[in-house]
Order: C-alpha cells, then sequence, then structure tokens
C-alpha cells in the first residue's frame, strides 16, 4: 500500500453511509459533531456550510467538502446570523421527514439537491497525514480541476438516479474513492502543512513508500537510506525534518498503528498479526503494544478499540505530524528480539 492508502485503512471502521437529499424553500439544518469525517456534494443549487466556529462556505453544483474531522456544521439555503444557527433543526429527522420543512412557493431554480454522507473512523491512533487535514476540505468545481475526483462525482450520481444490480457494492466503493480522492486533491492544492511537502521530497517520499510497501521488511536506517539513494545522515536528516521523528521511529509506530487495524478488522491469530507488521513473535508485538496503546492485544481487540470499554486503558494523545518523541515508540530494531 501506499501512504495514503494506509492513513485511511489504519482508522476506517465500518461503511460508508450516504443519503440523497433533495429540499427547497427557506432551511437550515445542524448536523452534531461526529467521531468519524463527513461529506457533502452539491448535485444541484447552492447552499451554504456555516462550520462550528470557523467561516462560511458557499457550496455550488458539482462541489465537494469534506470535514475530515466530524465538525459539527449547519447547512443552510443562505447565510444565517447566530441567532438563526441556533435555531437549526436536527439534520436527521429533518432529512426523514419527521420534522416539517416550511410549505413555501419554490422555484426549480432554488432546489437544491445534496448527497451527504460520513465515513466511520477510529481517532484512537490517527495517522498524521489525516490529522493534518483542515477542518473544512472545500474541493470547488473547477473545470479541469481533479478529474478523478469529478469522475467519482459522476458515478455516484448516476448510482442514486436509480437502483441498479449491484448498487450494493458500487456505491461503498465509490465513496470509497471519493475520500482517497478528496484527499488527493488536498494534498495537490495545499500549500500549508507537513505532509504535502513529506510526500513531495523525492527521498522522504521514498523511504515512506518502502516503509508501507512492506513494514515487515528488517529495515535499518542504512537499508532505507540504500532504498532512497542517499547517505544515512541524508536520509535521517531529511526524514526527521519533515515526518517529525526519525525513520525507525516512524517503522515502529506505523507498524504498532497497523496491528491494532489488523486486530479491529480480522481475527488473524497473534502470532500471524505480529509476522505481518515485522514482530518475531506475540510476546515481543504485545510488550512494544501495550507500551503505545496502554492496554494488550487481546483486550484492543476485544473491545473493538474502544477506550472507553476497555478501563484498563490510559489515555494516548492523537498523534500529530509532530508527534511524541522518538524515546516514546522506541527504535524498531530495538523492538524485535
Amino acid at each position: 500500500m501506499d501512504v495514503v492508502s494506509d492513513a485511511i485503512f489504519a482508522v476506517r471502521t465500518g461503511r460508508p453511509s450516504s443519503d440523497r437529499v433533495r429540499v427547497g424553500g427557506r432551511w437550515c439544518a445542524r448536523l452534531d459533531p461526529y467521531d468519524g469525517a463527513g461529506f457533502h456534494i452539491v448535485l444541484q443549487g447552492s447552499c451554504w456550510l456555516l462550520p462550528d466556529g470557523g467561516a462560511p462556505v458557499v457550496l455550488g453544483p458539482g462541489d465537494v467538502v469534506l470535514l475530515p474531522h466530524g465538525t459539527g456544521h449547519v447547512l443552510a439555503d443562505a447565510p444565517a446570523d447566530p441567532a438563526t444557527v441556533a435555531r437549526a433543526v436536527p439534520f436527521g429527522p429533518w432529512r426523514d421527514g419527521s420534522l416539517p420543512r416550511p410549505a413555501l412557493p419554490v422555484s426549480r431554480e432554488r432546489e437544491v439537491e445534496m448527497l451527504c454522507g460520513k465515513y466511520r473512523l477510529d481517532r484512537d491512533h490517527v495517522h498524521p497525514l489525516l490529522a493534518e487535514l483542515p477542518s473544512v476540505v472545500h474541493l470547488p468545481n473547477r473545470a479541469g480541476a481533479h478529474p478523478e475526483l469529478r469522475a467519482a462525482v459522476e458515478l455516484l450520481g448516476g448510482e442514486l438516479d436509480e437502483l441498479r444490480p449491484g448498487s450494493g457494492i458500487a456505491l461503498p466503493g465509490l465513496l470509497d474513492l471519493l475520500l482517497v480522492y478528496a484527499i488527493r486533491s488536498w494534498l495537490a492544492e495545499s500549500t500549508a502543512g507537513a505532509w504535502p511537502a513529506v510526500l513531495g521530497d523525492p527521498v522522504t517520499a521514498a523511504a515512506l513508500r518502502a516503509l508501507h510497501s512492506d513494514p515487515a521488511a528488517p529495515w535499518t536506517t542504512d537499508r532505507l537510506a540504500a532504498e532512497a539513494g542517499v547517505s544515512r545522515p541524508t536520509l535521517a536528516r531529511r526524514f526527521t525534518t519533515l515526518v517529525g521523528r526519525p525513520p525507525m521511529a516512524y517503522l515502529t509506530w506505523w507498524r504498532l498503528t497497523r496491528a491494532a487495524a489488523l486486530l479491529r478488522e480480522t481475527e488473524a491469530p497473534l502470532a500471524s498479526v505480529a509476522r505481518r507488521v515485522g514482530y518475531s513473535s506475540p510476546y515481543a508485538l504485545s510488550h512494544a503494544f501495550r507500551r503505545e496503546f496502554g492496554t494488550t492485544p487481546g483486550r484492543y481487540r476485544a473491545t473493538g478499540g474502544d477506550p472507553v470499554a476497555d478501563g484498563s486503558r490510559r489515555h494516548h494523545p492523537r498523534h500529530g505530524p509532530r508527534g511524541r518523541d522518538e524515546a516514546g515508540v522506541g527504535p524498531a530494531t530495538q523492538a524485535r528480539p
């Protein structure tokens, strides 16, 4: 896998969900903060997104907006003052029709049609690439911009026009593509943040590709430097400066993050999980896993990675691009007795 795919795999739980919404007239609906990522695609018309604590965003036909941290927000037909926002109705009941919508005469031009959905994410150990995404990623529909994203939007609209054979597989797959293409588009456009620079640096990007392609390999800094085509000091300096931790510390963190995802999403025996992430035995993995997650792999799997359900777990901060220092993780070579 590549870094973006792995970053999503590490936090994805369950399947994405979506609903098609058609509305006209005056309306204002609230979506509460969510422990996942939300998205909206405007298929027809225009509306306003009013994020909690952020600047309003006007959305037009074909626009995509991703809320990668589940930020609470209001959707409305027009800009709204604080009093109107405070009176916004809950989005779910409003969408389902259990709350009345104003019966105002509306022209076809003022109708809005949207695709609204969300991804379930486990944020206990989020990859720093996803952690540094802004609270609102707005990708306007511009001619020639992000053709892959535009194609995914068109395919989604087509699948939702009518129920066709295979939709049960096609829709979740297209929603997964939407998330990947939205993150790619942000990386391509962003002028801030560490990870666009990380993936744009040929040396660091080559080292990350190698680590993510085969995390179980017996990596050393010397071997990784040879893979990237530079000296050991050059790799160590550039990788640490851009990623925020040395290469072997990142590898240890990533191995344990991947182990956590395998424990949540598969029934593979612990010995198999250990081999797949580069540990020589279940004992070696358990020792490192408890140090990083504050619980055993067995308890983590039994609770589905839920820190509330596992009373033995201490709190661990979410890792940003400048996360814990190397001593808090330990070199990967030391984790494999």
